[in-house]
């Protein structure tokens, strides 16, 4: 199934998006699309019936905007130079163990949503990355089999990044990652059924028309599976927790010099197979 949210920033509502593209109405099933929906079977059930039986309600999509397709995200966890090519191209050895940072959950804003150019910035730049979406609480887990039960389902994600901040300016990684509206995601979150192999999907990302980044999971050093696995030795996972799993090369710091970062006025598109496609316009914060 494809879920997503639409309406207004803060009021949105839930939806799904049929076979045939159809925008369907799922207020009258489920309140939201949220970690304690992804973690109710008998709910997701009553969803494929109703959706099956072609009994949701149609929405009228003109003009409607598309929210990011879960709420109330507990966490947003993230890995670093997760792409054989991308440590390539930023000069970075291949790190023994994933790298894990986090993003806060108001930095996720929907697919279409304009993205800011944080105050002083001068080298803000563009990840596509496959987002994770956990669907049952994760502990501990031994195995990758155990670990890919435990996902719901897939996203888009954009980690846009300031890198001065991220590299120059002291400290962790985060200054650089959480800037407002710094995650877009969406526009669906894909259940699980319809992802049969996240080793096997490509990423475009586009600057102003230009292809920048054109990728497949196939290139992650740290799988799906084991990503999930190895954070779950180091924190709980809850229904409605997001990992973002790094992104190919292609971005702006890896690039000669001068480096084409981000300015307003660019518009951003990116696309994963099967999952969508999104597009922000920069802007100054």
């Amino acid at each position: 199934m494809k879920l997503l949210r639409v309406g207004t920033a803060g009021a949105e509502r839930p939806a799904l998006l049929d076979a045939e593209g159809v925008l369907r109405d799922l207020s009258g099933i489920v309140p939201d699309i949220d970690g304690p929906l992804l973690a109710d079977t008998a709910a997701l059930g009553r969803i494929r019936a109703a959706a099956d039986a072609g009994s949701l309600p149609v929405l009228d999509a003109d003009g409607l905007r598309v929210g990011p397709p879960l709420a109330r995200i507990g966490k947003v966890v993230c890995i670093g130079l997760n792409y054989h090519d991308h440590a390539r191209e930023t000069g970075a050895e291949p790190p023994a163990e994933p790298v894990i940072f986090f993003k806060a959950a108001d930095t996720v804003v929907g697919p279409y949503d304009t993205v800011l150019v944080p105050r002083g910035s001068v080298k803000t730049d563009w990840e596509v990355e496959l987002a994770v979406v956990i669907g049952r609480t994760a502990r501990y887990l031994e195995s990758h089999e155990e670990a890919l039960a435990h996902v719901a389902g897939y996203a888009v994600a954009h980690d846009v990044s300031e890198r001065e901040f991220q590299i120059e300016r002291g400290g962790t990684w985060d200054k650089g990652k959480n800037c407002e509206t710094f995650n877009p995601l969406g526009p669906w979150l894909v259940t699980a059924d319809e992802v049969p192999d996240p080793q096997a999907l490509s990423l475009k990302l586009w600057v102003n028309g230009e292809l920048k980044q054109d990728g497949t999971t196939a290139e992650q050093i740290f799988p799906v599976a084991e990503v999930v696995r190895y954070v779950s030795q180091f924190m709980t996972l809850y229904p409605g927790d997001v990992i973002n799993t790094g992104t190919p090369a292609g971005v702006a710091l890896g690039q000669p010099e001068p480096k084409p970062f981000l300015r307003a006025g660019d518009v951003v598109e990116l696309e994963i197979s099967g999952l969508g496609k999104q597009r922000q316009e920069l802007k100054d914060a």
